[in-house]
């Protein structure tokens, strides 16, 4: 037999050895243990990056929701401010009526009586303690409801109680805080007979069941009630 080629002798050798050695079994048993911990940690970072991503939505509705929960129902607070006019200085409250105050008292003007004065310093005001008057006249197919007022506080708004319903009326006062000032509203006309001139009932006409001035968080400055 002639000598083989030293590359076809290591090559036998090599085959022989190889066939020698008994493969391992493949640890199929690790291999599924190892994938179900991976898809244990996937879905554990996917519900948490999930979790992140609605949060900022829940928070956002409970912020729009809030303020329906909070104001609905919940009466407004008072939110007209009194008008502060120098001495003499005409307010027009209604159309052809005119309203202005000096350092005695209250003075108004309609087209059926001129020059028409409340005064706050001949002791029929009893400006020791609060109060509010009260004249009432027709003018034009309306009612004009007018008055004084005096006590601590700056009074913003008028509250009046008609036979009619309410009606939200105005302030007139001068600068320096006095203490005092007037009042004026407007009503529909009620279905009966008026006096043609004013009356002075301060509170005794029963077309007013109550005037209430207010200040600007709703208490009450003075306040005037007919039974």
């Amino acid at each position: 037999m002639s000598p083989q080629p030293e590359s076809e002798r290591l090559r036998r050798i090599f085959a022989e050895a190889a066939l020698a050695v008994t493969p391992s079994a493949v640890p199929l048993a690790a291999i599924e243990k190892a994938g179900r911990r991976h898809r244990r940690r996937r879905t554990t970072v996917l519900s948490t990056a999930c979790g992140l991503l609605l949060l900022p939505l829940a928070a956002t509705t409970v912020h729009l929701a809030s303020p329906e929960t909070t104001t609905i129902g919940q009466p407004a607070p008072p939110t007209a401010s009194a008008r502060v006019v120098a001495p003499g200085e005409r307010v027009q409250v209604a159309p052809k009526v005119s309203l202005w105050l000096t350092k005695d008292g209250k003075h108004w003007s309609t087209p059926t009586q001129a020059d028409q004065f409340r005064s706050i310093t001949d002791g029929n005001l009893d400006m020791s303690r609060p109060g509010v008057s009260l004249q009432s006249e027709p003018v034009d197919g309306t009612y004009l409801l007018s008055g004084v007022y005096h006590g601590k506080g700056d009074a913003t708004t008028v509250r009046v109680v008609t036979d009619k319903g309410t009606v939200n009326g105005h302030i007139v006062t001068l600068a320096g805080n006095p203490g005092w000032g007037a009042w004026y509203a407007t009503n529909p006309l009620p279905h009966r007979r008026l006096p043609t001139g004013p009356t002075s009932a301060d509170g005794k006409d029963d077309l007013v069941k109550s005037v209430t001035v207010l200040d600007a968080a709703g208490r009450t400055i003075a306040a005037l009630t007919h039974p």
